[in-house]
């Protein structure tokens, strides 16, 4: 089919592009499959840039992850405007930007089409309906087919699996920014102001049950060898807490005193509207000139909040809520032991979650506590923690997930396995006790606020493994506890009280000391 030619180019490059509804609006809110950013987030983005940068005809600018030519666009567009004084002809200005100062790298050949049709106004650069005449199809948007390099069974750039990604006739997912070790070359040595962008987030790595691997930290990590003065993306917040092989780059990001804003949304569809990505997203903005503390603002429960603070002022952990650290300061100056020591790894009794389990209990056999229904197995078939079988055990669901707006209930609720029980991989065992008060006493722990507030910080995705326990302090299990005691105890102001108060749900204690799975 041929291409339309634009009316004139002023209504290609301004009103036209301001023209409701915008396309690139509409594009970025049909389909969680590729995550295409709006013009309003693109531009919230470029807020964050020094403005003097658009008047500038020298200055650069690389998406290197073009999925809707969004962010060239809106670049282009400031351009137009800024640089109207030295470079009053609007054709001559087009021509300087489009072909001196605007450059990006198609994530497929789909999305170069699309690119180019959004910033030239034709699929090809040098289409008779090019706004801009380039010699060359893919103008200043280029897109090539990558092909993954192999190495026992991996791809030595991106960790794609053999298996599941040598195939033909299917998108390979082997994006060309990330497969090199010398980006640099991509453009023939070329310096760039400023790189912009919305990397893809994850690649599926052949595990059970759609399992996938992070990969937007590798365009991150890519675009700094770069050397940019100015580097913004904007990604998935997983990487705050957890994320599958991402503890490396937690590290660099919270250690990279050149990070001036982190712009984090806690329910994604604040920023996406209808994209719902477990854990939220964020941007942040790095500049090379930059060194000390970073602008932190979140968005959550419909406020704001901004705190200039280091990314690491809570170790290896970023804290995304600017009220809880305050709160955090005053536990560790009063606490020096923490929950999380006690608590069992994954599959505390090696018991899989499909485990065959018997409705009838046979001799030998003790009560295993599972979902959706609990049963019986061989207390000789167990081979892991057999000496706190024989102890009372609080229990609490691994996985709990919640979306939508505060408060949550954060985690499952806990309930006590009996003497002569177990259970399944559905469970953690919290901690296990002689003395079934001691039992209940942490039970009244684990369901006030406080305590999964705490949990809160850590806890990112449905699961609440060990670690996310890490922030919770231990406390005398003689007694037990309520919020207005946890409260006076680290003294914490009305204001960091009503915080906690409209974040977290109430939560009831268990009735009964067998598994409840609300």
């Amino acid at each position: 089919m041929a291409e339309a030619p634009p009316r004139n180019l002023t209504q290609s490059i301004l009103p036209a592009i301001n023209h409701n509804p915008d396309i690139l609006s509409c594009l970025a809110n049909l389909s969680n499959d590729e995550v295409f950013t709006p013009p309003d987030v693109a531009n919230a983005m470029l807020d964050l840039l020094p403005q003097e940068l658009f008047s500038s005809p020298e200055t650069t600018f690389l998406d290197p992850v073009c999925k809707s030519g969004v962010f060239l666009r809106e670049i282009t567009k400031r351009l137009v405007a800024g640089l109207a004084a030295e470079i009053p002809d609007l054709q001559e200005r087009i021509n300087h930007i489009l072909t001196k100062q605007v450059f990006g790298i198609a994530i497929t050949e789909l999305t170069s089409l699309l690119s180019r049709r959004t910033l030239y106004c034709a699929k090809y650069a040098n289409s008779q309906y090019s706004i801009v005449k380039f010699t060359k199809s893919e103008g200043n948007i280029r897109y090539k087919i990558i092909n993954h390099t192999w190495k026992n069974g991996k791809c030595i750039f991106c960790g794609a699996p053999q298996k599941q990604y040598e195939r033909e006739g299917l998108e390979s997912h082997a994006y060309e920014f990330i497969h090199t070790r010398s980006p640099e070359e991509l453009f023939e040595g070329m310096k760039f102001d400023v790189i912009i962008g919305n990397p893809p987030y994850q690649l599926s790595d052949g595990g059970a049950k759609a399992s996938a691997k992070p990969i937007y930290h590798q365009f991150v990590q890519q675009a700094k060898k770069l050397n940019p003065r100015y580097l913004s993306m904007i990604i998935p917040a997983r990487w705050f807490a957890g994320g599958k092989g991402l503890d490396e780059f937690r590290a660099s990001m919270l250690n990279d005193r050149h990070i001036n804003v982190l712009v984090d949304f806690f329910n994604s569809k604040d920023c996406f509207k209808n994209t719902d990505i477990s854990g939220g997203v964020c941007y942040f903005l790095r500049d090379s000139c930059h060194q000390g503390k970073c602008n932190t603002i979140s968005y959550n429960i419909n406020n704001k909040s901004e705190m200039w603070r280091y990314l690491n002022e809570e170790g290896s952990t970023f804290i995304r809520f600017n009220e809880a650290v305050s709160i955090l300061k005053k536990i560790n100056a009063i606490s020096n032991i923490f929950f999380y020591i006690h608590i069992s790894p994954r599959k505390p009794f090696g018991i899989d979650t499909n485990a065959k389990l018997s409705k009838i209990k046979f001799d030998g056999y003790i009560k295993i506590y599972a979902y959706p229904d609990n049963g019986f197995y061989p207390k000789n078939n167990i081979a892991i923690n057999t000496d706190i079988i024989k102890k009372y055990k609080v229990c609490m669901p691994y996985a709990y997930g919640e979306r939508g707006d505060f408060p949550y209930q954060v985690l499952g609720k806990p309930f006590i396995s009996e003497p002569d029980s177990a259970c399944t991989e559905t469970y953690l065992v919290i901690r296990s006790v002689e003395n079934i008060t001691v039992a209940k006493n942490i039970i009244s722990y684990i369901t006030t606020k406080f305590f999964r507030f705490l949990i809160l910080l850590k806890k990112n995705t449905q699961h609440a493994t060990k670690l996310v326990y890490e922030f919770v302090p231990e406390q005398d299990f003689s007694k037990p506890w309520t919020d207005a005691e946890l409260y006076a105890k680290y003294n914490l102001s009305q204001e960091e009280i009503d915080f906690i108060e409209s974040m977290i749900k109430p939560m009831g204690l268990p009735e009964d000391t067998g598994a409840n799975h609300a």
